[in-house]
């Protein structure tokens, strides 16, 4: 999945014909997850807030917008949701829940 509003929006939708046609999905934020996607690696979007709220200080206290250097994201997140797994009859590596910062049971 990709990372676009219009998944987002249609979320539920999305998640259910994965779980009945039995695709494990990868998705773009932990949202999915949390509402029984599989699994999900994106930015966190806690940290591009912060690093936005960086910005607009500076553009405050009187920067060009065009002066302030691009930032790419520096944190990711991996999550993923056990329940889901075994719905769909897969195993987790126990090495990839050792790295996964958010584990749903």
């Amino acid at each position: 999945m990709l990372p676009d509003p219009t998944t987002t929006a249609n979320s539920a939708s999305i998640i259910s014909q994965a779980a009945r046609h039995r695709v494990p999905a990868v998705y773009p934020i932990r949202f999915f997850v949390v509402n029984g996607g599989l699994m999900s690696y994106g930015t966190d979007r806690v940290e591009e807030l912060r690093q936005a709220a960086t910005y607009v200080d500076r553009i405050l206290k009187g920067q060009k917008p065009a002066d302030l250097p691009v930032q790419a994201p520096t944190k990711f997140e991996l999550a993923v949701n056990l329940k889901t797994a075994r719905a769909l009859g897969l195993t987790v590596p126990s090495t990839l829940l050792a790295t996964a910062d958010d584990v749903i049971e």
